[in-house]
């Protein structure tokens, strides 16, 4: 540890380099041969499969696990892949724990599921020197995919490999959006996000043109009229506003933003961090902030939302990791006022209920010290472009179309699914099936 108590404010390098390595090593080391063969013999092969029925991007769970039990990994990853090209990123972010593994055999027996995470992980891994899939013979038709996020990069792999020319947009400077923006960095080591854009985008037939963004050098019409089709898949670009008083106030900062730069950060001593750190929040993005924040030196960090632990949209395991890091969970608090001259040096909060009419403030408060507030309490979609919306998001069909023909959309910008990357893959994919079946005259 630094001398961080002696240096008040935000600073960078409270900790030691040997620290940072181990705080920020992989969340889940990978499985050796030996492992996955053992963690493998653990399935059941289960007929109905109610692994599969969970997982959003139908992946044959008992089959790609069989083949890993049979020595055959590099056949499962293609099982995987089949349903989801992004199967190497899924397995390392997806929450297993509330999907495939919560309704797993053996956790309903024994409260131990098999570890489908990580053998996906294992399995993926085993295919990931060479692009496994050759492109269909030309088909002549273009399609614009704006977004190289998890449902951009879905979609747009699916189309090339049916033989359409595709060209992405993105408004970063990197592709692979919140996989490479977005997620913890425990959670995706030794740049694995940039390693797979770069395995994807060499099947061919994908053009990637960086920092172009609808409404800064994009417009949705000349899209429509320039290419035979559209896919929509830039996520939410917007971070809502507290609501409160004070939040202009410096050092109160958007969680992804915060998640942003220590992912791309080459040096996590060069990151400056607060002594008492205030995330607003129930989600994963909040739970990745506070933890973060945590094992770059803060000495406290709070989590803080406003309903009960149990309406968290972070996993009971992500709940759980943060408790084990030190992050304080304060639920049933709403932030009220930020205090301090210039700068954050308070959060007021109100105490909530749920009651019958909703969430109620019950009139009591409190205050944390705070030289350093996170806000990650939900985003906005920006420009809509004209099309039919709900909500917040773009208005789709079952298959991705919106109200504009030749318009398609995926992932978090469009309504229905949870804001997942699994989810976001399986939408990108469908989109693209729709859109070929639709090319193609189907």
């Amino acid at each position: 540890m630094s001398n961080s108590q002696h240096t008040p404010g935000i600073v960078p390098g409270r900790l030691n380099s040997e620290a940072y390595s181990d705080n920020f090593s992989d969340l889940h080391p990978p499985l050796d041969d030996h492992e996955a063969r053992v963690a493998a013999d653990r399935c059941y092969f289960c007929h109905d499969a109610p692994c599969m029925e969970a997982c959003p991007t139908s992946i044959d769970i008992p089959l790609f696990i069989r083949q890993i039990a049979t020595g055959t990994p590099e056949a499962a990853a293609m099982t995987i892949f089949e349903q989801n090209i992004l199967g190497g990123m899924c397995a390392r972010v997806c929450p297993t724990e509330t999907l495939c593994e919560e309704v797993c055999v053996r956790e309903t027996a024994e409260g131990k599921p098999v570890v489908i995470g990580e053998l996906q992980r294992y399995a993926t891994d085993k295919r990931m020197d060479a692009h496994p899939y050759k492109r269909a013979a030309s088909t002549g038709k273009k399609v614009a995919v704006v977004g190289a996020g998890p449902a951009g990069l879905s979609c747009a792999h699916r189309l090339a490999m049916k033989g359409h020319d595709v060209v992405i947009y993105d408004a970063r400077p990197k592709a692979g959006g919140l996989n490479e923006f977005g997620i913890a960095s425990y959670k995706s080591t030794n740049d694995f996000a940039a390693r797979e854009v770069e395995w994807l985008l060499s099947i061919g037939g994908i053009d990637l043109k960086l920092g172009k963004a609808l409404g800064n050098g994009l417009n949705l019409e000349t899209l429509a009229a320039d290419f035979d089709a559209v896919f929509l898949g830039m996520g939410l670009a917007g971070v809502n506003a507290l609501g409160c008083d004070g939040e202009e106030k410096d050092n109160v900062l958007d969680a992804v933003d915060f998640i942003s730069e220590l992912r791309q950060s080459t040096d996590l001593s060069t990151l400056p961090v607060g002594r008492h750190v205030v995330v607003i929040g129930g989600g994963m993005t909040a739970v990745d902030a506070a933890v973060q924040a945590k094992l770059l030196g803060a000495e406290d960090v709070a989590l803080v939302y406003r309903r009960g632990q149990d309406r968290m949209n972070a996993s009971l395991f992500e709940q759980d990791l943060a408790a084990s890091k030190g992050v304080r969970i304060i639920t049933h608090a709403t932030p009220k006022a930020v205090h301090g001259n210039g700068a954050v040096r308070e959060i007021e909060f109100a105490y909530t209920k749920d009651t019958a009419d909703g969430l109620k403030e019950t009139g009591e408060t409190f205050r944390l010290p705070a030289d350093q507030v996170f806000k990650a309490i939900g985003q906005t979609l920006g420009d809509g472009q004209g099309l039919s919306l709900e909500g917040r998001k773009i208005r789709v069909s079952d298959s991705g179309r919106t109200s504009r023909d030749g318009v398609w959309a995926g992932g978090d910008c469009a309504s229905g699914g949870d804001d997942l990357t699994v989810t976001a893959v399986a939408e990108g994919r469908d989109a693209a099936e729709d859109i070929h079946n639709t090319l193609m005259g189907g």
